[in-house]
């Protein structure tokens, strides 16, 4: 919509493709891992790194739909480097063992784009028996990045390249549970919100951003840690929703 078109500071809006924003950045000799890359954002983050030239490593659970976004990145920009490996966020194990795969390659990791996640489901345990939407929003990604840090500390110090580690939240943080995080009742079935839930899940999304930047920050690690709210956007995060809900919970703030 038209108000939403205005450029702010830095010359974007929120109407500005990725491909606008990373125009003239040469990203060649990076690597990032970006998971949830099989659809919606994951994918289009992973198409413009490659169109830049980063080696993009796409961390999917559908290996049926990331191989064909693969295949199609690679025809689209002749020259891509691109892998899809799979990684179930709401296993513990799945996320063990890709971060083992990547750091026995020997690959260096410049980027970390935690972008996988789900959003108002009906209630669900994870494999690992954690509610679905805590476990695979914020648990996996956690771990995720514990595992992959000391990667990252090395890439930086040796390439004196900046990493980044970037958790995909949303304005959700400011609506979860009345008590925050409900550490003590995570897999409660009976007094389950789905909103509350997704709230919390974000809303530890950004948490561990913060704390993770302050610690990076205080141990002098060449890497920074961000949260965002990525906007408004019609993506398969809306399946467990209906076109009126949707619209509503857009209209109510739910999601803004």
């Amino acid at each position: 919509m038209w108000f939403f078109r205005g450029k702010g500071p830095s010359g974007f809006s929120a109407s500005s493709t990725a491909e606008e924003v990373t125009n003239g950045i040469d990203g060649s000799g990076l690597t990032a891992i970006v998971t949830g890359a099989s659809s919606g954002i994951g994918a289009e983050t992973a198409r413009v790194l490659a169109l830049r030239g980063v080696h993009v490593v796409m961390g999917i659970r559908n290996m049926a739909a990331g191989n064909e976004v693969k295949k199609t990145i690679i025809k689209d920009i002749p020259g891509a480097k691109v892998d899809a490996k799979e990684l179930d966020l709401s296993s513990l194990a799945s996320v063990r063992k890709f971060a083992s795969d990547f750091t026995s390659s020997g690959r260096p990791l410049n980027l970390l784009i935690n972008n996988a996640g789900v959003m108002a489901t009906p209630f669900k345990l994870s494999k690992d028996n954690i509610e679905l939407q805590f476990a695979t929003n914020h648990l996996g990604h956690f771990l995720l990045v514990n595992l992959l840090l000391d990667t990252m500390k090395k890439t930086a110090r040796d390439t004196k390249r900046e990493g980044r580690i970037v958790n995909v939240s949303s304005e959700a943080h400011r609506i979860p549970y009345g008590e925050g995080i409900r550490f003590d009742k995570l897999n409660d079935e009976e007094g389950y919100k789905r909103w509350g839930a997704y709230g919390q899940s974000k809303l530890a999304n950004v948490l561990h951003a913060n704390e993770l930047a302050r610690r990076l920050k205080e141990e002098g690690a060449d890497i920074t840690a961000n949260s965002l709210h990525p906007g408004v956007i019609t993506t398969n995060l809306f399946r467990h929703l209906g076109v009126f809900e949707g619209n509503l919970g857009i209209f109510e703030g739910k999601l803004m």
